[in-house]
């Protein structure tokens, strides 16, 4: 087994894991942003599918969805704690019939057949952390996919500013308040984290260059009983196009939830999201803007791809 699977299973299978997930859209606002994105393009795209397969689909969020629409869905993912919040929200949600709840790794699909869903998606970069396995992935998520498939990977060149911005998710905390550790660790660390920065322009160049973040220190942290963040293969978006059009798939579609959300200062955000209108308004404009091909590969976080098979 290779040593991203090894991380991803460890990091993602800590028990708290299924609940901080279900939570990211009460707590970030880059989380709202870019699931808002990805659910109008699957409800606009529900025509004849009856069946789905959710690869890497975390605590239910649009598994449940799905299901509520009519369609028959295999929620997959390689944490146990995700598929039992998964499993528990379905339930509340009346869709649990709905849903087989599959425990796995994106690695392996072989005990899925060639074009056995009418619907393939894999929302939030599970693909990234499949590294160096990450085109074979691809290629399986297309192969078991009949009609439609919509992904989203980690953008490289979205990713790169992180790299000069040790605050950026500071950016995006909707809710100081919230109780949630990782939102008071970057109230707590906001200060200190300015006064560590140092820009490191060799990493930027190397990352820039190959595409991946994280290797031996992740790979050390494991070894010595740690839960490291998985190493994380970053996609350009014409490398992203290149092998969705190489394994057959048409009519791509590329975006970047996520590019217009990230210039604006956490205070008018906020402001935004706390008035019903203005955000309506606002996610309705960011669909729009973050699918224009001059800005994709700037989202926030992911890189999102929609094709036909």
């Amino acid at each position: 087994m290779d040593y991203s699977q090894k991380i991803s299973e460890r990091h993602w299978n800590l028990p708290e894991k299924g609940e901080r997930e279900a939570l990211r859209e009460q707590t970030f606002i880059d989380d709202i942003v870019q699931k808002s994105h990805i659910e109008k393009e699957l409800l606009a795209n529900l025509t004849g599918i009856e069946t789905v397969f959710d690869g890497g689909g975390g605590s239910g969020r649009f598994s449940i969805l799905l299901a509520k629409h009519g369609c028959r869905v295999v929620h997959f993912d390689i944490s146990q704690p995700m598929l039992d919040k998964a499993a528990e929200l379905a339930k509340t949600a009346g869709v649990e019939e709905r849903i087989t709840f599959v425990r796995g790794a994106l690695e392996n699909l072989s005990a899925y057949a060639d074009r056995s869903f009418d619907l393939v998606i894999s929302f939030d970069a599970p693909i990234s952390y499949t590294w160096p396995n990450q085109e074979n992935v691809i290629a399986n998520l297309v192969r078991i996919c009949r009609k439609r498939i919509m992904l989203s990977v980690s953008s490289r060149l979205g990713t790169l500013p992180y790299l000069a911005n040790p605050l950026n998710k500071n950016q995006f905390i909707l809710n100081k308040d919230c109780g949630d550790p990782y939102v008071t660790w970057c109230i707590s660390n906001y200060q200190n984290a300015i006064d560590q920065f140092s820009f490191n322009r060799d990493n930027c160049v190397n990352v820039l260059e190959n595409g991946l973040m994280g290797g031996e220190e992740e790979i050390a942290e494991y070894k010595h009983g740690g839960s490291p963040w998985p190493i994380t293969y970053t996609f350009l978006p014409d490398e992203f196009s290149r092998i969705l059009r190489e394994n057959g798939v048409k009519n791509i579609q590329l975006a970047g939830p996520g590019a217009y959300a990230r210039t604006i200062p956490n205070e008018i955000l906020c402001k935004i999201m706390r008035d019903p209108a203005q955000k309506s308004a606002f996610l309705d404009f960011c669909h729009t803007f973050d699918q224009n091909p001059y800005v994709c590969g700037m989202g926030k976080d992911n890189l999102f791809a929609k094709g036909e098979i």
